[in-house]
């Protein structure tokens, strides 16, 4: 097996740094696989506990991120070398052999002793001299053995080998061997296992892009412009830009080109009445605002209240004042909508397949049974903010899901019991111009499906809808 590269910086060999970092990842494994927390929300609850800096904040990272994403491959990994079902060591102790196995095997830059080392000093902090040593036998087996390591065959078991040596579940990949073919499974799994794209949003009330650009390169930072979206800059690295003044001044947030261009299909006019319907965290909110000059009416729904907070947060941060949040089910808007408007986003809740590579824990939260839940849901929203668009208005259904069953086939079965709307050609409000015949074709049929093994950005889809003339 091949290593990859760990380029976090200088100091990692330094026992106080590896010792304070893995044991601050350990942590945070714990919570994330035995407490049930989300990978983003364990990572910042320990560094909010914790003052972890430079390299040492980024080794961290790197392995409650790396043992997070590639659980189930190290877990098969260490049955080889352990004849104790791992299930049945303590939490403590089965985090570590993740952890440690995980240098070993993907880490080129942690010398292997240190790996060990470390791993065996964490099992002495949180368990007896016993269970250290296993930690030290099952690791120097695994260091001696690891070049033998084979994955089944791709010819004979390709789910197998795909879920294994690019670490997704077996149903995942399945599905999509079926839907894409092999090869292309293979680049999607491999798009979800590099790091996320990192891209920022530039706040085109207060600054514009060549200016933002320039302002970040004079702090240091690599950053270019998207080639998708023209509000859109690339960054090479995230050295806490949420603690910047551009940040704090409102400048920018942060938003991944895909999610970016949901708006852009949209494209409401100046001085329009909007409804984005499942609106919190409020980026795409802001996004709109931003595109109708912070002129007309947007209302931002939620049915979570604590999430109605971050809307109203970012709003004040980017200085946007064309938006009102509303408490509401999505399911019962004509409850509480009376006026009619001139578009309407549903940005459906989702099963996130399209955004796999941004959450690390998420591969292992989702389920087929989702898949047949999730429709009914998203049709029930679709089919209600229907009830509050004016004739001629447009309705932009979206989701950051590559499944047809929360994609294509909600919008056709939409489209069979609502008469009175039709998909309209999309492509003259992208940004940018497509060149893939199939998407060509798709875009002006009304609907698009971005895929990050083939575009490069996460997997959004986009229906625009429009409402016939009464």
């Amino acid at each position: 097996m091949t290593k990859g590269s760990y380029n976090k910086g200088q100091g990692i060999q330094r026992k106080t740094i590896a010792s304070s970092a893995r044991n601050a990842a350990l942590k945070a494994l714990i919570e994330i696989f035995e407490n049930g927390a989300h990978a983003n929300l364990a990572v910042n609850k320990i560094l909010s506990q914790q003052s972890l800096e430079g390299p040492e904040r980024g080794l961290f990272t790197e392995l409650t991120y790396g043992v997070t994403r590639t659980k189930n491959t190290l877990d098969w990994i260490l049955s080889r070398f352990i004849k104790k079902d791992l299930g049945k060591l303590t939490p403590q102790i089965r985090n570590i052999l993740r952890l440690g196995s995980y240098q070993l095997i993907y880490l080129d830059k942690i010398p292997d002793y240190a790996a060990i080392n470390q791993s065996v000093e964490l099992a002495k902090l949180y368990g007896h001299q016993g269970v250290a040593g296993l930690v030290n036998a099952v690791l120097r087996n695994l260091l001696r053995q690891k070049e033998t390591i084979s994955f089944p065959p791709l010819e004979e078991e390709p789910v197998k080998h795909i879920s294994l040596k690019y670490s997704h579940p077996q149903w995942l990949v399945s599905r999509w061997i079926t839907e894409f073919g092999i090869r292309a499974t293979i680049k999607l799994c491999e798009y979800n296992n590099k790091p996320a794209n990192l891209t920022l949003r530039v706040n085109t009330l207060k600054i514009s892009r060549e200016k933002l650009v320039q302002s970040l390169l004079f702090r240091g930072l690599k950053a270019t412009n998207s080639n998708l979206v023209p509000e859109g800059i690339l960054i090479e690295e995230w050295p806490g830009l949420e603690n910047m003044p551009e940040f704090a001044e409102g400048l920018f947030l942060m938003q991944d080109e895909g999610s970016m261009l949901i708006s852009h299909i949209l494209s409401p006019s100046k001085g329009a009445k909007v409804v984005d319907v499942c609106a919190a965290p409020g980026t795409k909110t802001t996004h709109l605002a931003q595109l109708m000059e912070d002129e007309g009416k947007i209302l931002a729904f939620d049915i979570h209240p604590h999430k109605l907070k971050l809307i109203e947060s970012n709003c004040k941060r980017l200085g946007i004042h064309s938006v009102q949040v509303g408490l509401i089910d999505g399911r019962e808007l004509t409850k509480q909508v009376k006026e009619k408007v001139n578009y309407i986003l549903v940005d459906a809740p989702c099963s996130g397949l399209g955004v796999l590579g941004r959450r690390a824990d998420a591969r292992w939260r989702k389920t087929p049974e989702q898949l047949q839940e999730l429709p009914v849901l998203q049709k029930a929203i679709l089919s209600e903010a229907s009830q509050i668009l004016a004739p001629e208005g447009v309705l932009v259904y979206s989701t950051c899901s590559i499944a047809r069953e929360e994609n294509q086939e909600v919008i056709k079965e939409f489209l069979n019991s609502n008469q009175d709307y039709y998909l309209e050609n999309l492509s003259s409000y992208l940004p940018f111009s497509l060149d893939d015949p199939r998407d060509i074709e798709a875009a002006k049929e009304g609907m698009i499906q971005f895929l990050p093994q083939i575009h490069g950005i996460d997997g959004f889809f986009a229906a625009r809808l429009r409402k016939k003339k009464q």
